[in-house]
């Protein structure tokens, strides 16, 4: 039962996606279309059998039953419906075929434009809404580097800081997160390591990679938040400790704890045997009020150290050992007081600033989507770890949704541009391959032939239904 009501809420957070985009993408040609005067036929979100439709005037408004897409139908114009009746009369002054070239381009591109707009426009109203926070590269001397993970394969190594990101000083934590290292195309890493400064280049795959971390749930392996606790659950070996909420871990037996998931690995290592802890604590404690097995090990006016001999317990669905203790990055609490340890900084934005930023953010995430197709198509990426199909899409747009409406309306963003860059390839089916056409035609000052462009459309659809059943089962192999 729970995973039917997974699948369910899946799917209708996919289509409520999907809906809007293609809305939106469809909304651009009919209201340009309309503008220089061509008769739409048919606005569909959906593809036929007809569930709801609705004439007004010329059009037909419609709702299809098979949600991936829609279209809009203008007179005159060879498309998906492949219909040629017309090509067999003289254009009419309503038709498409009978405007000016220029006008038919605009038509043709104004899906993907629209597709743009949307992605900007939904940026700009999350950086007006909530700002920008980061973390200033200055605040962070030391980073903590996962063993296997992608940052270490790159060489990076735990103390290592980093000074430089693809030949720019390093300014903020963003420069090096997956979606700007994919936009660089290729990774150079300048880091300072015990005195000296050393160079760092980035496999040729590297987006197979990330993409392969992030499928296991390790991500890019680089850490940097300090060992704050969130929150402490009640019963937990933490607990009986006296550990609480905002302490600070220093030491597991003996050695230094630095970042928190250097605390988790070494909690690890410990294999389920009792060790020794030691954390400090800003506001100090009576020693009366601590649990029977940690001690003070000493204090001043500003805080109090302890330390206890603790027992992890033993996750099996985790299949870890665990303290019960929680990040500070996951409750409210904790990361008021993470931004204040790390000194994160906010920056709020004007309607002018935020459109500007949402441009900004559009424009790298183009970038990344056009360099990623690079990347596959001339080999240096797995395609089945870089792109995702349909049922990915669900997945991913199911957990955004479950993360909040932030989160929800960025993943909208970024596929508003996915579909834009997508929609305009040079592929007869697409948007792309009618602006082709029309290129051609103004160039030549003749359209191709009726049975150049019919023979076009048909491959260009078989070819997206190969491709589109190929990414299906990929997805479906991948989950």
């Amino acid at each position: 039962m729970e995973l039917l009501l997974t699948l369910v809420t899946s799917t209708l957070w996919f289509l409520l996606a999907i809906t809007i985009l293609v809305f939106v993408h469809e909304l651009g040609h009919f209201l340009t279309a309309k503008y220089f005067g061509m008769r739409v036929e048919r606005f569909s979100i959906g593809f036929p059998p007809t569930l709801l439709g609705r004439r007004y005037g010329n059009t037909e408004y419609a709702v299809g039953a098979t949600p991936l897409g829609g279209y809009v139908k203008i007179s005159g114009m060879i498309d998906e419906s492949l219909d040629t009746d017309h090509t067999e009369q003289e254009p009419e002054p309503w038709e498409f075929r009978a405007k000016p070239v220029w006008q038919r381009i605009v038509v043709i591109s104004a899906g993907v434009v629209f597709n743009v707009i949307l992605a900007i426009f939904i940026f700009a109203g999350i950086k007006w809404a909530e700002g920008e926070t980061y973390i200033p590269a200055q605040n962070v001397e030391q980073v903590y580097v996962n063993e296997g993970s992608v940052a270490y394969e790159i060489g990076l190594r735990t103390g290592d800081q980093i000074l430089e990101v693809n030949g720019q000083p390093f300014e903020r934590f963003d420069q090096i997160a997956p979606p700007a290292i994919v936009a660089a195309d290729s990774l150079t890493v300048t880091v300072q390591r015990d005195g000296e400064e050393k160079r760092l280049l980035g496999p040729s795959n590297i987006i197979t990679q990330l993409s392969q971390a992030q499928n296991s749930g390790q991500g890019f392996g680089l850490g940097y938040y300090p060992p704050l606790i969130g929150q402490v659950q009640q019963g937990s070996p933490a607990d009986s400790a006296g550990i609480q909420s905002a302490d600070r871990i220093l030491a597991i037996n003996g050695d230094t704890v630095r970042f928190w998931q250097e605390m988790v690995t070494m909690i690890q290592e410990t294999e389920g045997k009792p060790f020794q802890i030691r954390w400090r604590r800003a506001d100090s404690l009576q020693a009366d009020s601590l649990r029977p097995s940690a001690t003070v090990v000493r204090a001043d006016s500003e805080a109090t150290v302890f330390e206890a001999s603790v027992t992890p317990m033993y996750d099996e669905e985790q299949e870890r050992h665990l303290l019960g203790i929680v990040a500070p990055s996951s409750t409210p609490a904790g990361r008021q007081l993470l931004y204040r340890e790390i000194g994160v900084q906010h920056e709020d934005f004007g309607v002018l600033g935020a459109v500007r930023a949402g441009a900004a953010e559009a424009w790298q995430t183009s970038r990344n989507i056009v360099v990623t197709l690079q990347r596959v198509i001339t080999g240096r990426d797995d395609f089945r770890q870089s792109i995702g199909g349909p049922v990915m899409i669900a997945k991913v747009t199911s957990d955004a949704a479950q993360a909040g409406l932030v989160p929800f309306w960025r993943l909208v963003a970024l596929l508003s541009v996915t579909l834009a860059i997508m929609n305009f390839l040079p592929i007869p089916a697409l948007d792309g391959g009618q602006f082709m056409f029309l290129v051609y035609e103004g160039i030549t000052r003749r359209p191709p032939s009726v049975r150049v462009r019919l023979i076009a459309q048909q491959a260009g659809m078989i070819l997206l239904l190969g491709f589109m059943a190929f990414v299906i089962f990929n997805d479906i192999l991948r989950l």
